[in-house]
């Protein structure tokens, strides 16, 4: 995510509660893209620092467990950076150009340069972002889909250039002699069933059957998963993306909650701001007097009683507002009471962590490590594949 200061229930809605989700059925990795900000303000980096830190507590305060995830700085594992250079060796530029965010970005940003190199090659930073973790799904929204699209296409461009090291298939069928005998031979059987009758559901177990070998090093597993498929190496396995839910959460006006349009509630924002925030929204233009019937479909409220009513709150607005049976203040009152219930634990968190920054910055430095020694693995085979391994 790339640092905006403290989030708001937007995030929450559309993105957190999703991590939250995640890092307890994958090995998640969460990082703060500080680059990433650059690349659109390069010419004010002022208030990226300040931002970060507030976007990390607020991940904290919303359950993203660092004892359960990877939580990082981007800039703070420099491997990205020579990954990304590496992968623009073999990238044709025009795969960049054709990156649908690219155009549009440039046509909404007019009053920004954005006739930049690290502009045009951000989605390939993106994609290093990626590959440097070998990660088998990316969580993204509909509207991201094509940056993992322009991944894949690199990795697997990537592996049919350097996938093909001297001596592979000697070194593969070395590889399935240190599985023993009984694994050794339902590879071979697998291996047969995929490439002479195209039995995908061969494959699938025979990647499952190599995952779970304990005496095969990572990288003869890889040269394995390419051996099955009938090409090289695989050394930067390609991602799926991962759909994430659509965020049904909408802003003050009905809109996207944005902060560019001013119609946020922040996810650790005062109660007290938070009711004048629901007091003073607008409401059905029709019901201009408190005995006037209106729609509740023309109104910003009931898209946050969507989200945030059981089924008989929602059917009470319902009634009510097409009856004229309660008033506007009467409706956003249940409204005010939830988000602010909602907010309760996430404040209560957060505030542990404001008050102790050093823990803050130790939960980073400690994942910055972490992720650090996994990059550092891929990028040992990605200099031995490109010939840049010197001993």
């Amino acid at each position: 995510m790339r640092p905006t200061g403290k989030l708001h229930l937007g995030h929450y809605h559309g993105v957190l509660k999703n991590w939250v989700k995640l890092q307890h059925e994958f090995e998640c990795f969460f990082f703060v893209a500080d680059w990433h900000a650059l690349t659109t303000n390069y010419d004010d980096p002022s208030g990226i620092q300040e931002s970060v830190w507030d976007m990390v507590i607020d991940w904290l305060a919303a359950g993203v467990n660092p004892g359960s995830s990877t939580m990082f700085i981007q800039s703070k594992v420099p491997e990205h950076a020579e990954l990304h250079l590496l992968l623009s060796m073999i990238t044709p530029l025009g795969w960049l150009e054709r990156v649908p965010t690219y155009k549009d970005q440039q046509e909404k940003l007019r009053e920004k340069d954005l006739a930049t190199y690290g502009f045009l090659g951000y989605p390939l930073l993106q994609s290093a972002d990626i590959l440097m973790y070998r990660a088998g799904r990316v969580p993204v929204g509909a509207d991201q889909v094509s940056h993992v699209e322009i991944t894949r296409e690199v990795a697997r461009r990537f592996n049919h250039i350097y996938g093909r090291e001297p001596g592979f298939e000697e070194q593969a069928e070395g590889a399935i002699v240190k599985m023993g005998k009984k694994n050794a031979k339902l590879y071979r059987t697998l291996k047969k069933r995929y490439q002479e009758e195209g039995d995908l559901e061969a494959l699938e177990t025979a990647r499952a059957l190599l995952k779970e070998q304990q005496n095969i090093s990572l990288g003869d597993r890889e040269r394995l998963y390419g051996y099955i498929e009938g090409g090289g190496k695989v050394i930067l396995p390609e991602p799926q993306p991962l759909l994430t839910p659509e965020s049904k959460m909408p802003g003050l006006d009905g809109q996207k909650m944005s902060k560019s349009y001013n119609n946020y509630i922040g996810l650790r924002e005062d109660p007290d701001s938070v009711a004048q925030k629901i007091r003073t929204m607008q409401t059905d233009p029709q019901r201009v007097r408190r005995t006037d019937p209106g729609e509740p479909e023309k109104c910003p409220v009931w898209g946050l009683h969507q989200v945030y009513s059981d089924a008989d709150t929602q059917e009470w607005v319902q009634t009510g507002c097409r009856t004229a049976g309660i008033g506007c203040l009467e409706c956003k009152k249940p409204l005010i009471d939830a988000i602010i219930e909602e907010q309760r634990p996430l404040q209560e968190r957060a505030r542990e962590y404001e008050g102790n920054p050093d823990l803050v910055h130790a939960i980073i430095e400690e994942g910055c490590e972490h992720a650090r020694d996994a990059a550092r693995d891929t990028l040992e085979e990605v200099r031995a594949a490109m010939g840049l391994s010197y001993r």
